[in-house]
């Protein structure tokens, strides 16, 4: 757990008493009933304490129907600690959504780029799991036939090799957003729709491919977008040997993918903690470093609503987790599916300050 925390009493969180801590309750139940029900999480964090999982406990049994009873149920079971990064005043935030892609179930010429399914072979490893045979920073492995573990494949290994297609895509760009974003809700031909869920990744540390755009200054930083991102790449060329697909693939990282025909649209996918993502109120955090399941208020000044700067007070729930996601004070907020979800999300690259809700009894 991070070490500088500085510990705060409810009534200076700017902003709590006008949130709508009933959403955020709810949300934190889902994580309740999944420490409850001892589901493992596909992407493992840290490991809850025995005192948050008492105050999962507590959810569960509470009688909770408003937003005032919400907020007693977090002041009665935690304790809020501001996070303060080594050497800054505020942490940092991006935004996440589940696309919806138009994809194919078989290869044509229109849908030439797939999506792989998780390999036989692959190993994932949680926080302190990885051996010491491998590279610092893996967090996954190939196991040999006599069960010893070697790093996995890069991305441009396992997109030459193509082994395990399960749709079809219309380009490289399209399949790395994907893998990116974590989820998608593929759109066939036929009108019939499938969830690609997150099945693991290669282990490979994350690059992120915008940041070397603005270091060697080919997009400014104040330009970067998504829109942006995907037009260079693909004015760059797709193609074997092309600036786009070469500059993917210096992310050496790779996401495999299950295809789940039968879901609900309208609930968000299942991401790392093993529960579904509630927008505006579900958080991908460091696992290295948090447990899933903390609550945390974050307060910031960015365009979550339109297009211009709002502030944004919200108690949010530590759920998912990213190969980006690094520090004690950084989050990516999960903005819901489609298209307005896609745009609200790739304009947030703001600073804000993070508050952890911590169970009493647990702290620096």
């Amino acid at each position: 757990m991070p070490s500088r925390l500085a510990p705060l009493d409810f009534e200076r969180l700017d902003g709590l008493s006008d949130d709508d801590c009933l959403a955020a309750f709810r949300c934190f139940e889902r994580s309740a009933r999944a420490f409850v029900e001892g589901r493992q999480s596909p992407r493992p964090a840290r490991a809850p304490s025995r005192r948050l999982i008492g105050a999962a406990h507590a959810a569960l049994r509470a009688e909770v129907g408003d937003a005032a009873g919400a907020r007693e149920f977090f002041s009665r079971c935690f304790r809020p600690f501001r996070v303060a990064p080594d050497g800054e005043a505020e942490g940092f935030l991006t935004g996440y959504y589940e696309p919806f892609i138009a994809a194919s179930r078989v290869e044509t010429k229109d849908f030439s780029w797939p999506i792989l399914a998780r390999p036989s072979d692959l190993v994932s490893l949680g926080p302190g799991e990885a051996p010491a045979a491998l590279p610092p920073g893996f967090t996954a492995a190939r196991r040999l036939k006599d069960g010893s573990l070697v790093p996995y494949e890069e991305r441009e290994a396992i997109e030459r090799m193509r082994r395990g297609a399960i749709v079809w895509l219309r380009d490289a760009v399209e399949a790395f957003l994907v893998q990116v974003q974590g989820s998608a809700q593929a759109q066939f031909p036929d009108g019939s729709r499938a969830r690609l869920a997150y099945d693991g990744r290669n282990g490979h540390p994350y690059a992120s491919i915008g940041r070397l755009l603005i270091e060697s200054g080919e997009i400014a930083e104040g330009a970067m977008s998504l829109a942006a991102l995907k037009a260079w790449l693909r004015g760059a060329g797709l193609l074997e040997g092309e600036r786009g697909l070469n500059l993917m693939r210096r992310n050496r990282s790779f996401v495999f993918f299950r295809l789940l025909e039968d879901f609900d649209p309208n609930i968000g996918p299942v991401a790392g903690a093993g529960v579904a993502l509630t927008p505006l109120r579900s958080i991908a955090v460091d696992r290295a470093l948090w447990s899933y399941g903390l609550p945390f208020f974050i307060e910031a000044e960015m365009p979550w609503t339109d297009h211009s700067p709002q502030p944004f007070r919200q108690l949010m729930v530590a759920q998912d987790t990213g190969s980006a996601i690094v520090g004690p004070a950084r989050a990516d907020i999960f903005f819901g599916c489609g298209d307005v979800a896609g745009e609200r999300a790739g304009a947030i690259r703001h600073s804000g300050a993070f508050t952890v809700l911590l169970p009493h009894g647990d702290g620096p």
